[in-house]
């Protein structure tokens, strides 16, 4: 095993010797090439002073590494590799984790001297400085330091081309061929400053570091970097545990990369002058077989190996066990739309660049380590249930499903599922979309969906922020006619050309009611004592836009209610967890830290939580409402965990091609979506994998959020606020004299429910309104029962007495009574009327008896 931190100062003597002081190096080593340079037609002052007037610091600073994503594995408590990005597959590694056997290797091959130079193999470099200007020969006679000056030089070039420009392959190659075929004149500059840096570099690095710095940048071929990445690739093992034969293997590849390798098993890596291909599994991999047997032949002339381990290794065949490295997120498998979602972060928040171009240079090239947000407890049983339940491709019609989990209070996106196969490559076949159906256009190119009655959320917030209670009764009857403010204009709405789930007409009854059941006309009733900008105008404070990035205040119409808008369900599961968390929104964040490659934390993306988003009473009181939703008869109770955990939730259906299912416990709110990504085709009435296409959202829904309640675990939601959930008062409108239809209409409207009693006897008209009970005040929703008039009745004249008997005779008749009895007092012509039975004033039947009585 080589000596450990040798520098400079153990240098061979002679010429080798003297290049440790860089000014008798210069005038030793151009007195070398003086010749040479001659040559070129350098000469004189010239010559002797270019090799001194070349730079001599070279910073090696990180080469391109890949960039990973991770994830919280299942224990909770470690996190999984999630997908990787790389223009160069390198994955760094220590020198203690490099076996000894490829040190051996590439040290007897290619520098068996590395620890007793001083950087530069004088006499080697002018030989190959006098062939290079004859135009024989382009070798390099490097050292190590000089290979790894000259791969720092290549990634240095390489990091400055510009990945978008047209020409980018072109440039690439060009950086190598600057670093390592230039002849002439160019070729001795570019080999003195090689020898210039070198030089410098064992005066600041150990030999250790340069050795690893070498093995961590050199190429292995094609995209493969770095020994690890090699061993990976090559053997599936890893540098530390690389055999004789393999590591003999790897010294001899990274001689002449792209011609040694030994992943071409069918086309080989170069043909011969007739055409045929060479180094493949047919010969054997027969040169990189040949450049193997002289690396173990000079490992065991250097004693590194024994006869034996020579004998074994070079007999054996080339054997590669291929494990072709995997980038982008389709590596990610059932999180890829998670990964997705990431990368789309890091491509466009300027924490990570001020350009595009910067961004994305810093992914593929920057060694980030990014620790997301993603929480395996969640996504595995998630994503085991989207698979299980919805098809990738159900009908050839576009339908998809997305669901998405958010830690309540802090935004983190704990899982993202989705039906489809992830693939960024165009294809017609709709099992396959690069399309992020939960995030929205700036992070997944999505966008978004009619998220249906999820919506009401909005209105039921403002209701309460208005001072309404939850259990205030009103009309809630499909009407043709509805009077819905629309930015304090009142604007028409046919409410029954929508009408409600199931075709049902409605009727009146509580918030309460019309939030379990989801019913459409009772959200427009209350819609038609509020406002439909302040509405959305609850949903842009509590962090929804369009999903095109546009707010959902920008266009108001009455049917906004219901939903139509398009919005991500991201945005509707963070907006129930802000009613979740007592009122406090935060922005949705995937990223919890990013570590670069020099071990120092990074600036996060931008992220905020802002409390009192809505109030804490108007909040409890909205999972008070919604908590039914989920409860016996609500529309969500199929989504229900039956866990005991308490949930809020609520359903949503957007016409005929578009559903949602929302659910969240004190600590995690799922939403998801599930319709049609592109048309409207029908959804109902059809099935696939035994479901009903309109109900997958159910056990979707059901699984994220039981895995989310056993990961973390909920408590209970605080009571509802008193005078929110109050029972209120109201006027009853007096509605005597009114016909039934008209009195009934008068009653709905002010939110309370009508009975018609039988006939009594009233002087008004027959049918009109005779009584109704209660009067006054009642609680709003109460039934008020209608009395009506037979036309049978009249009312003896309050006057009577004090008449004559003739007048009191004529008031009688005139009043409709036809039963007059006089009594005998009335008989002396000046007596009066005193009294009546019945007494004035009094209703009574025309055909009742009226007995006149005198004084």
């Amino acid at each position: 095993m080589p000596q450990k931190n040798r520098t400079v100062r153990g240098v061979l003597g002679g010429l080798v010797g003297l290049v440790g002081l860089s000014a008798v190096a210069g005038l030793l080593v151009t007195a070398s090439v003086t010749p040479v340079l001659a040559m070129t037609g350098l000469a004189g002052t010239q010559a002797l002073t270019l090799f001194d007037q070349l730079p001599e610091s070279l910073d090696p600073s990180t080469p391109m590494e890949q960039s990973t994503i991770y994830a919280t594995a299942p224990d909770g408590s470690t996190t999984v590799e999630l997908a990787s990005f790389y223009e160069q597959n390198r994955v760094p590694v220590t020198y203690e984790q490099v076996s000894p056997n490829l040190y051996d290797a590439i040290l007897s091959s290619e520098d068996k001297n590395f620890y007793s130079h001083g950087g530069v193999n004088i006499g080697a470099t002018v030989k190959a400085l006098v062939d290079n200007v004859r135009g024989t020969s382009s070798r390099g006679a490097s050292t190590i330091s000089q290979q790894y000056v000259k791969n720092v030089l290549i990634q240095k070039c390489e990091q400055e081309v510009d990945t978008t420009s047209d020409t980018y392959s072109e440039d690439l190659q060009q950086c190598w061929l600057d670093a390592t075929n230039a002849t002439g004149s160019k070729g001795i500059e570019r080999k003195l400053q090689e020898m210039r840096y070198a030089i410098q570099i064992e005066k600041d690095f150990s030999k250790n570091d340069i050795l690893l710095g070498y093995l961590n940048i050199a190429n292995f071929g094609g995209t493969v970097y770095g020994i690890e990445a090699a061993a990976n690739y090559y053997f599936s093992t890893t540098a530390a545990n690389l055999t004789v034969a393999q590591s003999a293997t790897l010294a001899g590849i990274v001689q002449n990369p792209n011609t040694y390798r030994i992943d071409k098993a069918e086309q080989g890596t170069i043909t011969n002058a007739e055409g045929v291909a060479l180094n493949n599994a047919a010969d054997g991999y027969a040169l990189t077989k040949d450049r193997r047997h002289y690396v173990l032949g000079r490992m065991l002339a250097d004693g590194k190996i024994t006869q034996a381990q020579y004998d074994e290794a070079d007999a054996s065949d080339i054997a590669p066990a291929l494990n072709p490295p995997t980038q982008g997120c389709a590596s990610a498998g059932a999180s890829a739309y998670f990964c997705q979602y990431v990368k789309s972060i890091v491509l466009n928040d300027e924490a990570f660049g001020k350009t595009q171009q910067e961004r994305t240079d810093l992914l593929r090239r920057g060694g980030l380590k990014i620790y997301t947000t993603l929480d395996y407890r969640i996504q595995t049983p998630a994503a085991e249930k989207m698979a299980e339940v919805v098809p990738a491709n159900a009908d050839n019609a576009y339908f998809g499903a997305a669901g998405v989990s958010v830690e309540v209070g802090t935004g983190r996106i704990l899982s993202m599922t989705q039906n489809t196969l992830f693939t960024e490559t165009p294809t017609d076949d709709q099992a396959y979309s690069s399309l992020v159906f939960a995030g929205d256009r700036e992070h997944g190119n999505s966008g978004g969906f009619q998220v249906g009655s999820t919506y009401k959320l909005f209105t039921l917030i403002d209701w309460l922020e208005k001072g309404h209670s939850v259990n205030e009764v009103l009309n809630g009857s499909v009407q043709t006619n509805l009077k819905i403010p629309v930015c304090g204009a009142k604007q028409n709405a046919n409410t029954k050309e929508i009408g409600n789930f199931g075709g049902g007409g409605g009727g009146t009854g509580s918030v309460l009611s019309f939030t379990k059941n989801s019913l459409n006309s009772g959200y427009f009733a209350m819609a038609s004592k509020l406002d439909v900008c302040d509405i959305n105008k609850v949903a842009d404070r509590m962090g929804v836009t369009l999903a095109n990035g546009g707010k959902v205040t920008d266009e108001n119409v009455p049917f906004d209610v219901l939903g139509p808008k398009n919005i991500s369900p991201l945005a509707m599961a963070n907006a129930y967890a802000t009613v979740a968390s007592g009122g406090t929104y935060c922005t949705p964040r995937a990223i919890d830290r990013v570590v670069g490659p020099d071990g120092q934390e990074r600036e996060l993306p931008a992220s905020s939580c802002t409390e009192g988003v809505i109030s804490p009473e108007v909040a409890a009181t909205a999972a008070f409402a919604l908590q039914s939703v989920m409860g016996g008869g609500g529309t969500g109770s199929r989504a229900n965990t039956n866990d005991g955990t308490p949930l809020i939730g609520k359903t949503g259906t957007h016409d005929t091609w578009s559903t949602m299912m929302i659910e969240s416990s004190t600590k995690v709110a799922t939403a998801v979506w599930a319709g049609r990504w592109q048309g409207q085709e029908n959804i109902y009435r059809k099935r696939a994998n035994g479901w009903n296409l309109n109900d997958m959202r159910y056990p979707v829904a059901q699984a994220a959020q039981a895995a989310a309640n056993a990961a973390y675990p909920g408590s209970a939601f605080p009571k509802p606020d008193g005078k929110l959930t109050r029972q209120q008062l109201a006027t009853v409108p007096s509605v005597v004299g009114k016909s039934v239809e008209e009195a009934t209409a008068i009653l709905t409207d002010a939110g309370f429910q009508v009975s018609v009693g039988g006939a009594v006897d009233s002087d008004l008209a027959a049918g009109l309104v005779a009584a109704q009970d209660p009067n006054g005040e009642a609680a709003t929703g109460a039934t008020v029962t209608l009395t009506t008039s037979n036309g049978q009745g009249t009312t003896v004249p309050a006057n009577l007495v004090g008449m004559s008997r003739a007048q009191a005779s004529a008031a009688l008749g005139a009043a409709g009574f036809t039963n007059i009895e006089i009594d005998i007092s009335c008989n002396p012509p000046t007596s009066v009327v005193g009294s009546s039975d019945p007494a004035p004033g009094t209703a009574a039947s025309k055909s009742t008896s009226v007995r006149v009585t005198c004084q």
